[in-house]
């Protein structure tokens, strides 16, 4: 009698040989049940304090994964969730493959918000942040995230901001922090300076629909610019970029190699002096001059219009038009609108006096604010000389091939570079190049100008005039100006007890005990700056702190950075690539030149997610389409939350929010519960059926195309995907479902499914769901009489051998219009595959009376049949 077949599970009889499309009976806790399951593990991982903690001292490689730091704002929304989801699911696959990896999480939480919270609901900041983080973690928590919150970091404590001061200490010995009066972006919504990265289509970044205005404030200043050239060469570096981030930094910085030149006024104007000095990129072009044009802020033009009433009230427009331009984010198609000042300045290479303008075209903040109008080669200066009748003097032509030939006259404006000067003294006769380079040179000799290079990117101003920020550490004393407050002495401690407005200036203007102090320097009275510092200072190096975020002697201990950076990959928005990455980027070399890190790229990767889409607009509070987690997980739990973050669309593709994709991914998750907990008919000692060949089989390709979506494109949407097919494809064999042939149809009986092949394939599905479902995946994987952490589980590794197609489908076409599939060997020749569609009855059919010309066999991919 042979010895009975015994089932994987045994609490119930194995499935009966009949078949049929029931499922084998199943045990009451066959439900899946994601609040018990969730809950259950909730509580083991937050009883291990170490589950999460990267090694200090490891011979793993390390890996550091990191998604941006979110402001607290109370709660979080989906797009949170999306970001989150990637890096961690990123972070639990590199756990699986045995990597030493830091994976943190802080807070942002400096900021207006603050403030606004707390006029709105007075409620001190401080306690309105900490009690909003302290939420916002729990959230975090409770969808799973595996953080190592022993390294968390809370921008608005006076451990983290001490550091921020001690930087802006070693920036102004430095002579990269100063102090300056300057036009300023100011938001009357938060009635504090913007930097210009922070203006957007002439709006406030925060506030979308508040237009940026401009005011003249003394201001605090780091000097980035003198990093612009490193910045931009750098870009060459990052090639784990996306290409559009390194573009939009590109264009930022702005660089642009010219000439300055002096034009002489003839005379002493006012305080501003007597010569004009423009900054050109077409020195070639200057003997084609007919005017200089001077920006409305200029301080020339303020000279100029001193004593005349009638040309201020003209200049006055000009700016007004100009900062509406500004204001719509449409400078560059402004009306173009100018004013001749009476004045004239001689062009240094002819000694020709041109008219002197002022125009609203012409920018302050780009180059000098002067140019030399040259409308026969420049759109904007062709526009603006019609507009006005200026002389239009042609001095390029189109450059010929043959040196004998007269060029014509090309349409104007003529912008090119290849061309030939004409009408240009001692240069005519140049290639535009060649004038360049020589015409630079001349005015350097002559002394009247020089080559140089002119960058768009303008320093970086962190005065805010608000309460809830780092405070700057710089006092001001009638005796000694203004002094630095001692290292010792650090942190100038933020007071807790404010009245917060939002207006007349920073609230620390009225809080004495703040604002009164002595000099470091005399041990007189002085004044405590009130401005605070931009937030961007907070997450300019946030990053570092997570490295040694205890250290209470130094921002962090330089070995550990050598350590753990550069990042290894960086997970958040697009909208902060000239923002924050551009300032990290820049704090990275100044501590490289102060020597506290050794690195000079603070991130070696980086992704940009897309933005989750609700009722066609991105999901946020100002558009009140936020849909809380919170409800996503009571209702379908927290691994199909998260799950359906990465499953409804590519994470570098916005997401249309849609509720239904939840359900499907909850329903999903229960039948692969089901597919544990179901006693199948799987006997101990079945052979490896061809049913059980195509099982396997399909297991090791999953688990290949799993592994290299994590290692390459992040599509995990075809991850989940794979697994959905494998779950499918082993339900269908373990209930006996006939298997229909993929060209054929033809119906193969699918036979059992040995019990270790069964168990494979139960193993296998919770690893590769570990990333993405973790609550799901530590229940399955404790089901299946596994003991050890699945956190640390080695990843699965696919066999090319297994995971090999037996046979393959190859299209046949006739004079190139498809007329069938035939299936052949995978390892079948060229005479094989061309016997066989040749064979194939549709095949015969479209060829039938014709005559064959030739027969093309591409191996593996295509068998072309040329008939006449």
């Amino acid at each position: 009698m042979p010895q009975e077949e015994k089932s994987v599970t045994t609490a119930r009889p194995a499935h009966t040989d009949e078949r049929s499309d029931e499922r084998p009976e199943e045990r009451p806790d066959d439900r899946y049940d994601a609040q018990r399951i969730e809950r259950k593990w909730s509580e083991r991982w937050q009883s291990d304090s170490l589950l999460y903690a990267a090694e200090e001292r490891s011979t793993k490689p390390k890996y550091y994964v990191l998604e941006m730091l979110p402001y607290p704002s109370g709660a979080l929304h989906m797009g949170h969730v999306r970001n989150y989801s990637i890096g961690d699911a990123l972070a639990r696959y590199m756990w699986m493959n045995g990597y030493n990896v830091l994976h943190p999480m802080g807070w942002d939480s400096f900021g207006l918000p603050a403030e606004n919270a707390a006029i709105k609901n007075n409620t001190p900041p401080r306690e309105w942040t900490l009690r909003n983080i302290a939420a916002m973690k729990a959230q975090m928590k409770r969808i799973g995230f595996g953080y190592d919150w022993s390294r968390e970091v809370t921008t608005c404590l006076p451990e983290y901001y001490r550091w921020n001061q001690w930087f802006f200490l070693k920036l102004y010995e430095a002579g990269l922090a100063y102090r300056k009066k300057s036009k300023l972006n100011w938001c009357p919504e938060c009635a504090t300076v913007l930097a210009n990265e922070q203006v957007v289509g002439g709006m406030c970044w925060r506030h979308e629909n508040t237009r940026v205005e401009q005011r003249e404030l003394e201001q605090w200043f780091l000097r980035i610019t003198k990093y612009a050239d490193e910045l931009l060469r750098d870009l060459e570096k990052l090639q784990g970029w996306p290409e559009k981030v390194r573009v939009m930094q590109q264009n930022w910085i702005g660089r642009s190699a010219g000439t300055l030149v002096d034009f002489d006024l003839g005379g002493t104007v006012g305080p501003a002096g007597s010569t004009i000095t423009v900054f050109t990129t077409r020195v070639d072009t200057i003997y084609g001059a007919t005017s200089v044009q001077l920006a409305p802020e200029h301080p020339l033009v303020g000279d100029i219009i001193a004593r005349n009433p009638t040309l201020r009230t003209q200049v006055e427009e000009l700016i007004s038009e100009q900062r509406r331009a500004k204001e719509a984010g449409d400078i560059g198609n402004i009306e173009k609108h100018g004013v001749f000042t009476g004045r004239y300045a001689k062009n240094p290479y002819n000694g020709e006096a041109l008219p002197v303008w002022v125009a609203n075209y012409i920018l302050m903040d780009y180059g000098t604010g002067a140019i030399m109008s040259v409308p026969a080669h420049d759109e904007r200066d062709f526009e603006f000389a019609t507009k006005y009748n200026l002389p239009i003097r042609v001095v390029i032509l189109p450059a010929s091939s043959d040196p004998e030939e007269t060029t014509a006259e090309p349409p104007l404006p003529f912008t090119t570079m290849d061309g030939i000067l004409v009408n240009s003294g001692e240069f005519s006769g140049l290639g535009c190049a060649e004038a360049i380079e020589g015409m630079s040179a001349y005015a350097a000799e002559k002394n009247f100008g020089k080559a140089t290079v002119a960058f768009r990117i303008k320093d970086w101003g962190i005065s805010r005039q608000r309460y809830w920020g780092t405070p700057i550490p710089m006092v001001y004393c009638e005796r000694d100006g203004v002094v630095p407050v001692a290292e010792k002495d650090l942190p100038v401690i933020l007071p807790d007890q404010v009245k917060v407005t939002l207006s007349g200036g920073s609230p620390l203007l009225n809080v004495p005990e703040f604002l009164n102090t002595t000099c470091p320097k005399c041990g007189g009275p002085a004044r405590r700056e009130t401005d605070t510092m931009d937030t961007f200072v907070d997450s300019s190096w946030y990053f570092y702190r997570y490295a040694d975020a205890q250290n209470d002697k130094a921002p962090f201990d330089s070995a550990k950075i050598a350590y753990w950076f550069p990042i290894d990959q960086y997970i958040g928005g697009v909208e902060h690539a000239i923002l924050h990455l551009i300032y990290s980027r820049f704090w990275t070399k100044f501590m490289r030149d102060m020597g506290q890190v050794t690195n000079d790229e603070p991130i070696a990767r980086l992704f940009t997610q897309g933005m989750v889409i609700k009722d066609g607009a991105k999901m946020s509070k100002s558009f009140g389409n936020v849909v809380s987690p919170d409800e996503m997980v009571a209702r379908y739990g927290a691994d199909a939350t998260r799950m359906y973050s990465l499953f409804a669309s590519p994470p570098d593709r916005d997401l249309d929010w849609q509720e239904s994709g939840i359900e499907g991914i909850q329903r999903f998750l229960g039948r692969v519960y089901r597919f544990f907990t179901t006693n199948w008919d799987a006997p101990s000692s079945a052979p490896m059926t061809d049913s059980a060949r195509r099982l396997q089989r399909k297991l090791h390709q999953t688990i290949k195309r799993v592994t290299d979506d994590f290692q390459g494109r992040w599509h995990f949407n075809t991850c989940i995907s794979a697994i959905m097919e494998l779950l499918n494809d082993a339900n269908r064999r373990m209930l006996g479902t006939d298997d229909a042939h993929p060209v054929t149809g033809a119906l193969v009986k699918a036979d059992k499914i040995p019990q270790s092949l069964v168990a494979e394939v139960r193993r296998n599905i919770a690893l590769l769901l570990a990333p993405m479902a973790p609550y799901l995946a530590h229940e399955l994987w404790e089901m299946a009489g596994e003991t050890s952490n699945l956190l640390k589980a080695p990843w699965p590794k696919y066999d090319a051998a297994l995971a090999a197609e037996d046979e393959i489908e190859i299209p046949v076409q006739v004079n190139g219009k498809l007329r069938g599939v035939v299936v052949v060997s995978a390892d079948a020749g060229e005479d094989k595959i061309k016997n066989t569609a040749l064979a194939d009855e549709k095949v015969k059919a479209a060829i039938a009376g014709k005559q064959m010309a030739k027969v093309i066999v591409v191996p593996k991919k295509l068998v072309s049949i040329v008939v006449r």
